[in-house]
């Protein structure tokens, strides 16, 4: 059975919490981040850390507050050289997003920067950057605008000093105009219900995650809005440079985040929310066959509620390690055995 632990107790630090992110910095230790604040896109809501040693969450520290304009999903990233990359983002919405990046050179103790990035690049949109065969560093990233979601991916082949923009990955349906009406652009958090709204009368896709299966070889699955209705796949035989028109996966996805990971054995395991509705259960499904089905699964929360927003990995030893939303109040922390998966 998986291990599960709060990151820090209940609401040390804010009123709401959401979108974290993990790293092994070291064979052993583990970095976390979220957003926290007033409520999601509130101007006081900043990037909250903490760090891990022998299986122990240290306090949560802030690490990005920029005064009067909201932050939003942490991500973190380890390079070859043991640096670690906390990318994040700022803005009056979702759509206004500028992406930031933050480096540590000791193990999340100290941080340089910030970076603004350049307009029209963000970094990562919700999952962590992967490092290919080739040594190029890829962000699945998206744009959220009016009637429009998009994935994209953002390549560096020099160690993050330059950036190239691929895509458009778009949801299956979008290649005919339909006026909807929809107001809302992005999810909106209705301070007077406690409540997130999201769009629901458009087909769109965002906040990929990736994997590499061969050299060069690459597949992407998405978040979908309600309209889609599931998980939608892509594939890349080029390093991420160009991508095949994205199609449905059998498991729904109630408009929420998800993340995957390939594990040292070669098997995909995906954190999500399967379902046509709400952010629960919070699963784990395991794939044999590249992310073509996913005849497996575990549940790492079922009560109602929110438990969203994973964020996976696997770390030296073998254990894989989930980070996720809990309620909106704290960061859940899941360790799983691979072989019991």
């Amino acid at each position: 059975m998986p291990h599960a632990q709060a990151i820090f107790n209940r609401n040390p630090i804010a009123p709401s919490c959401h979108a974290s992110t993990i790293v092994e910095s070291a064979p052993g230790r583990f970095l976390a981040a979220w957003f926290a604040g007033t409520y999601e896109g509130h101007p006081d809501v900043a990037i909250w850390l903490a760090r891990c040693e022998n299986g122990a969450w240290g306090a949560p520290v802030k690490v990005a507050d920029e005064p009067n304009v909201s932050h939003y999903n942490p991500l973190l990233f380890r390079d070859t050289t043991g640096s670690v990359w906390l990318f994040y983002k700022i803005g009056l919405s979702v759509p206004t997003w500028t992406g930031m990046l933050l480096k540590s050179h000791d193990g999340g103790e100290t941080w340089t920067g910030p970076v603004m990035l350049p307009a029209g690049l963000i970094g990562p949109a919700k999952n962590k950057p992967i490092l290919l065969s080739n040594g190029h560093i890829l962000c699945g990233t998206s744009n959220e605008t009016w009637g429009s979601w998009a994935c994209w991916v953002e390549a560096s082949t020099d160690g993050g000093r330059t950036w190239t923009k691929h895509g458009p990955i778009v949801a299956p349906g979008t290649d005919t105009y339909e006026a909807s009406g929809e107001q809302v652009v992005s999810a909106v958090w209705d301070e007077a219900s406690g409540k997130l709204v999201l769009p629901r009368h458009f087909s769109g896709v965002i906040q990929p995650t990736m994997w590499e299966y061969a050299p060069g070889r690459v597949k992407m699955l998405m978040r979908s809005t309600q309209r889609v209705g599931c998980v939608c796949a892509s594939l890349s035989e080029d390093y991420g440079r160009t991508w095949s028109p994205a199609e449905r996966v059998a498991i729904p996805n109630p408009n929420s985040g998800l993340d995957a990971v390939r594990l040292k054995d070669g098997r995909i395991v995906l954190a999500c929310n399967p379902s046509r509705e709400g952010r629960t259960p919070l699963s784990v499904l395991v794939s044999d066959d590249n992310g073509v089905t996913w005849p497996r699964r575990v549940d790492l929360e079922t009560d109602p509620g929110e438990y969203s927003y994973p964020a996976i990995i696997q770390a030296e030893n073998g254990r894989v390690h989930v980070a996720a939303t809990h309620q909106r109040e704290q960061i859940f922390h899941y360790v799983l055995d691979p072989a019991e998966l």
